[in-house]
């Protein structure tokens, strides 16, 4: 898996390019009954940043029954250094590859970070969603540097996630489990809050996370072992 050779290598680059991205995003959507829509992905990356590797994994299931469809992995090396609000530039190499070694294609793909919850409105959800044209939304575990009350102690509860700054919501923190911690959901690309909300819920009938980012991370877990593995036996 080569690294674009257009892809940005400084903090600058990178920044230029969201900057130019951002006016692309589409902030609403609905996931409608056409086939492609029956199936939905989750991405996950899992680095071994010694060895300057980076695995991505990307896993289908059909919506209706959390069933997995498809399962498909990329490997290669790191393609950005570790900066904060820039983190879609280390993976989305590795997981547009990993989309595209998938037979079939999923009309919505979920990720496990942000959309518009970033500072310049572009995580790596939007970003993905805006280069594929796939309809995307973010699962985050944390807020990350956005304001918010916590939701009530039940099951799909939610508060808004605000920027400090502006005021603006950004996303949702979302009760999926009562009286467990929410997760934050925000919108990629080609979906509404409250159909990435909804989504989300459908996702997550027995876990925190959504059954698309289990199955992802570990996925790319494993697969990243293997990698290992080969890579010790052959040294």
């Amino acid at each position: 898996m080569p690294i674009p050779a257009d892809w940005p290598t400084t903090e600058a680059e990178a920044l230029a390019e969201q900057q130019r991205l951002r006016p692309l995003v589409e902030p609403h959507g609905t996931i409608g009954t056409a086939p492609d829509d029956r199936l939905i992905a989750g991405v996950d990356v899992a680095y071994d940043d010694e060895r300057d590797l980076v695995v991505a994994a990307a896993v289908v299931l059909d919506r209706t029954t959390l069933a997995v469809v498809e399962e498909a992995t990329a490997t290669g090396r790191v393609a950005f250094p570790y900066l904060p609000g820039l983190l879609a530039f280390r993976e989305l190499p590795a997981v547009l590859d990993a989309l595209a070694a998938l037979t079939h294609r999923p009309g919505t793909v979920v990720c496990d970070g942000y959309g518009l919850a970033h500072p310049r409105r572009l995580g790596l959800a939007s970003h993905l969603g805006v280069l594929t044209g796939l309809r995307t939304f973010g699962v985050a575990k944390t807020p990350f540097t956005f304001d918010h009350h916590a939701p009530g102690p039940a099951r799909g509860d939610r508060t808004p996630l605000t920027d400090p700054v502006t005021g603006e919501e950004v996303g949702r923190a979302v009760r999926t489990r009562p009286g467990v911690k929410p997760v934050f959901v925000s919108v990629g690309h080609r979906i509404g809050l409250t159909e990435a909300v909804d989504a989300t819920l459908a996702l997550t009938p027995r876990y925190r996370l959504p059954e698309t980012t289990r199955h992802a991370d570990s996925l790319c877990r494993r697969a990243l072992a293997r990698q290992q593995l080969r890579l010790r036996q052959g040294n």
